[in-house]
């Protein structure tokens, strides 16, 4: 075995065998960005022996203060294989695959059905309920993180422990974006490395477990607080899922809740135009006999139209995340 990993190796909770689990993993990390740049090199360093990172996004300047696994040579590369020939230089040892794509409800079972540990990175919370619900269903552990302004987060769901649902079955009235709010690239980074310290400590099978477990970290006085999570039900509603637009059916009634002046023209044809606020006066035309698909940007506002809709007695209900 390679005498790079020789430090850690001596440690009484990793040996041989600990290292034998690490380099027999396979660890899906969804998202390139900031998260994903702290994660990425210490998984590799450490021996994972697989990593399978999808992002679609490519890289742009504005991320080099928070992503600085990037260099300007790589300025609109995917970073999913910018980042893939980073850890391929870092670790030849480490088998590298990556995708160039959006994880969506229709490709996320089977990125998560290829790996052990699931890595949720991609600041985008209809992506993180996506997760979550594969890896609900897969019995397999899901290590979810967001940093926004001074503040963040790290916990380890599923596989045995609570949904992220579990935890948080409403979704927030508004989620603010790094574009919006900012954030301090540092702050990134110690929520990034938490990330991939859970996700070590979780391959290997250090005890006590971190399944049920949050960390909250508060950049601005450098209070550490957190909380367990593991005596958590799960929802006894039915979930609001999402779905990908390609899974839209032509009996559906679509309802894009996005304003003319953010999105000229709809995707699908004939939907109707209706806020929030519309649903949660009115509700949509009579449509008994079909299901209503309620879609926007990032898929909160298709959540709170939905549980509106649930109000008024609709259950045939589907979500979609467009993104950007």
């Amino acid at each position: 075995m390679s005498g790079r990993y020789a430090r850690q190796m001596v440690l009484p909770e990793v040996g041989p065998e600990g290292q034998q689990r690490l380099g027999a993993a396979t660890v899906l990390v969804a998202g390139a960005g900031g998260l994903g740049c702290a994660v990425l090199p210490y998984l590799c360093a450490a021996g994972v022996g697989r990593l399978l990172i999808v992002d679609h996004d490519r890289v742009d300047e504005s991320n080099l203060h928070r992503q600085p696994l990037y260099r300007m040579s790589d300025l609109g590369e995917p970073k999913a294989r910018a980042a893939a020939a980073a850890m391929r230089q870092l670790n030849p040892e480490v088998r590298v695959e990556d995708g160039v794509a959006r994880l969506t409800p229709a490709n996320a079972a089977e990125w998560v059905s290829r790996a052990d540990l699931v890595i949720d990175a991609a600041d985008s919370l209809a992506l993180t309920y996506i997760l979550s619900d594969e890896c609900l269903g897969e019995g397999k552990p899901l290590v979810s993180a967001s940093v926004l302004g001074l503040s963040g987060y790290a916990g380890a769901f599923c596989g045995g422990a609570p949904s992220y649902r579990a935890v948080f079955p409403e979704m927030p009235r508004q989620v603010g974006s790094c574009a919006q709010s900012g954030v301090l690239g540092t702050a990134v980074g110690v929520i990034g490395t938490l990330q991939a310290h859970m996700s070590l400590a979780l391959l290997l099978e250090l005890t006590p477990t971190v399944l049920g477990q949050l960390v909250s970290v508060d950049f601005r006085t450098l209070r550490f607080s957190g909380f367990c999570f593991a005596s958590a039900r799960e929802p006894v509603a039915p979930a609001l899922r999402f779905i990908a637009p390609e899974e839209v059916r032509e009996a559906d009634v679509v309802v894009d809740l996005r304003s003319l002046t953010e999105a000229p023209v709809s995707p699908f044809r004939g939907a109707l135009r209706l806020g929030v606020e519309d649903i949660e006066r009115a509700g949509v035309p009579d449509t008994s006999a079909s299901r209503v698909v309620l879609c926007c940007r990032s898929g909160i506002r298709a959540w709170h139209a939905a549980q509106a809709l649930r109000r008024r007695g609709r259950a045939d209900l589907a979500l979609i995340a467009l993104g950007e």
